[in-house]
Parts: C-alpha cells; sequence; structure tokens
C-alpha cells in the first residue's frame, strides 16, 4: 500500500471541521485512503453498493443512525438527501456541545452531483482534491509544494533515479494505484474497463447522450489536445457536433477531474497583448494516451506529441504536490500575440517562478530568454527553472536552473 501525502492533510481537517469531502476521479484511491480511518474509531459505508444505496434512499435519516459516528461515507454522490441529514446532526451537535468537528468523511467522483449539498453545509465542510499517485507517492518520498529552489533541487535529486525510457513508461502507465500495485495488469486493459464501467456511465447519469461513438470520438479527440491551448470551435467543427455540446462535454469532464484547465496568466499592463484561452490537460497521463492509441512508450517518445504529453506528466506533477498537501495549485500559464510562451507561471505570496518544461538534457541561457517577457511584472521574480530529462541540477543564468524531474 502506498503512502498518500493528503492523508496528513484528512488528519488535519478532521480536528478543524465537521464534514471532510475527499473529490476525484475514480480509482485514484480515495476507498482504500479513507478506510484508514476506521483505525482512528470511524465506521464506514459504501454506496456503491446498489442495496445499501437504495438504503439510504428510503429513509436517509434511519440510514445514517443505524451506523455509529464518526461515519466515513465512500462514493456520498449517489444519494444528494443524505446532506441535509448530514446538515442536521451537525448542528444538532454544534448547539449540543459547542463544536462538532471530526463527524463525517465524505467520498465523491462526480462534483455536479455534489454541488447543492456543498453548497447547503457552507462552513461546515472542507474539500480536498486527490488525483492518482505522484511520483513522490510512488517513490516513498516527502512530498512538499514544488518551487524551482535550487537547494531544494539538489537535496531531491538523488532520491530516486528515472530515465527518459521510465519516464514514457509510467507517462503511459499513468499514476491510477492499481496500475501500480499489481505490475502485471494490462494498462490497455485497465483503461478500456476504466472508460466503459466509469467514465461513460457517470457522464451517461448526469447527460444523456444519444450517440455513444460520438462521445467516445470526443474523448479520443480531447486526449490528443492534453498540453495544448483549449479552442472549442475547432473541437466542434473537427466532430460537426454544436459548441455548445462541447462545452457541456467538457464541464462534465472537469467537473469529474477526469481534465483541468490551467488558465493564462495576465496582469493589467498585459490584457491588451495576453492570449485567453486556458490550456487543457488529462489528470492521468495514461488514460489520455490510451484514448490518443498512443499506448506504446517507445511510439509516444518519438511521436510529434511527446512533448505535450511530456509537459502534461510534469504540471501534473507540479499540481499534485501542492493539494496533495493541502494547498490551491497556484499555475498560470504566459502566451501572448506574438507566440511568446511560458509553460507555468507559479504566483503565490506575492511572488513568481517561471517554469518552462522541455523533454531534452542540455541546455544554456538563451533557452531561458522567454522569461525576460515578464520582467515588467508587479510580483517579486525569484528563481526560475527549465525542468527537463537532465539527470543533474545545474544553472543557465541567475537565479535560473536546469532541474530533473525527480526534484519536483
Amino acid at each position: 500500500m502506498y503512502k498518500r501525502t493528503l492523508k496528513k492533510e484528512i488528519e488535519k481537517l478532521i480536528k478543524q471541521f465537521p464534514v471532510v469531502l475527499i473529490s476525484g476521479p475514480r480509482q485514484v484511491g480515495k476507498s482504500t485512503l479513507v478506510h484508514q480511518f476506521t483505525h482512528n474509531g470511524f465506521s464506514y459505508v459504501s454506496l456503491d453498493n446498489l442495496n445499501i444505496r437504495a438504503s439510504a434512499n428510503a429513509d436517509p435519516l434511519q440510514f445514517i443512525q443505524s451506523y455509529k459516528l464518526p461515519l466515513i461515507i465512500d462514493e456520498v454522490q449517489y444519494e444528494p438527501k443524505l446532506f441535509d441529514v448530514i446538515q442536521s446532526i451537525v448542528n444538532q451537535e454544534r448547539i449540543g456541545k459547542g463544536e462538532a468537528n471530526g463527524l463525517f468523511i465524505l467520498t465523491g467522483s462526480q462534483e455536479i452531483n455534489l454541488e447543492k449539498g456543498i453548497e447547503s453545509m457552507a462552513g461546515r465542510v472542507a474539500i480536498i482534491n486527490m488525483y492518482g499517485l505522484s511520483l513522490s507517492e510512488l517513490h516513498g518520498v516527502e512530498e512538499l509544494p514544488f518551487i524551482p529552489s535550487f537547494k531544494r533541487a539538489n537535496e531531491r535529486k538523488d532520491n530516486y533515479i528515472i530515465n527518459k525510457k521510465e519516464v514514457f513508461e509510467l507517462i503511459v502507465r499513468g499514476f491510477l494505484p492499481e496500475l501500480h500495485r499489481n505490475k502485471n495488469i494490462d494498462s490497455e486493459i485497465y483503461f478500456q474497463s476504466y472508460v466503459q464501467t466509469y467514465i461513460e456511465r457517470d457522464v451517461m447519469q448526469i447527460i444523456n447522450i444519444k450517440d455513444k461513438l460520438l462521445f467516445q470520438s470526443f474523448l479520443r479527440y480531447i486526449a490528443a489536445l492534453t498540453g495544448q491551448e483549449l479552442i472549442t470551435s475547432h473541437i466542434a467543427k473537427a466532430l460537426n457536433i454544436r459548441n455548445e455540446t462541447v462545452n457541456s462535454w467538457l464541464s462534465i469532464l472537469i467537473a469529474s477531474k477526469i481534465i483541468f484547465l490551467l488558465y493564462p496568466y495576465n496582469e493589467f499592463s498585459l490584457t491588451k497583448r495576453v492570449i485567453k484561452r486556458p490550456k487543457i490537460y488529462f489528470t492521468d497521463t495514461g488514460l489520455a494516451a490510451y484514448l490518443a492509441r498512443l499506448s506504446h512508450p517507445e511510439n509516444l517518445a518519438i511521436n510529434k506529441f511527446s512533448g505535450a504529453f511530456f509537459e502534461t506528466f510534469v504540471i501534473n506533477e507540479i499540481m499534485k504536490s501542492y493539494t496533495n498537501n493541502g494547498k490551491t495549485f497556484p499555475g498560470f500559464y504566459y502566451r501572448d500575440n506574438n507566440q511568446n510562451e511560458i509553460d507555468l507561471v507559479l504566483v503565490s505570496q506575492g511572488k513568481m517562478n517561471l517554469i518552462e518544461i522541455k523533454t531534452g538534457m542540455s541546455f544554456n541561457k538563451s533557452d531561458a530568454n522567454v522569461f525576460n517577457i515578464l520582467n515588467k511584472t508587479k510580483f517579486i521574480k525569484e528563481t526560475h527553472a527549465i525542468i527537463s530529462l537532465s539527470d543533474r541540477v545545474y544553472s543557465i543564468g541567475k537565479d535560473i536552473f536546469v532541474i530533473p524531474i525527480q526534484s519536483i
């Protein structure tokens, strides 16, 4: 069993909030993680079981009263009626005891079905996002929010060794825990089942998709767009569907944490020349590779999409380093009308770090000239980095470093 960084955040939040909700895609390990809290006195029930779900629907109050508090409810989105009961119990506990922290841990995979219940519990619930395994979790090393610090990069570079071949094997296999617990699983067969069992089923519970084959084509098309600018009109034209349909289907995938959008960075002085469209990233590179029919690492490594998939992999690793520690990912990208682009702009606490992501190993100062574009920023510019397949940390300019991916 992999040690998940998020566990310590849950331990902290159950002391501060009555309800902790863990939201994330299917099969990222939510159930395995929360089940560990049964050792802390929590009861456990999963609404994935149809009979249990029917019981919760028939009498939500009696259902919760049949379990000893504190209680874990897995896949709570299947029965939204439970939120009203949970809210009532929390309110009663607060009135009677003055506080009600640590009463419920909930998990959910469909944010759209969770929204109303979450809104009704404002101030009572802490929401945290969970994704697949990070490199740090896979290798059993401490995971900290990433900053491109020379000192930090040097301290982390020898925690484990990973070469280009292994990187693309990881990208294609993805980061869902079961694929790493059981190395004998064929990832293509796994993802075929994953799409049919979870994505298509969950989406069709939310919206009525008459043409299942068209939705499959949509999934494959956007998988090939991972790491690229999102232009919905191009997708609509390519698939001969309405732009409104594209936006609707994208919103479902975002809510299910299958994809996320990285928005463009701008300051007031830059708004006239900055590109305002977001970039799209799959939260699991293995799923994207399967959908885009790039499931062989040797083929992907030499494919025209290799850079975009490597960028998706790195952006996800950095994003997880924040979310796994209970922090908001402070990331943006930058592109202007002159096609100048910076892959990642990290802005936090009045400070800015700029990141380029490249599949090479050797770089010089000219490779970092793009960082000069944001010299007029009002933020304090700290160290910047090129994250690459390099096996060492080295400087290519003042406060600019080349960093291997194991230093994330």
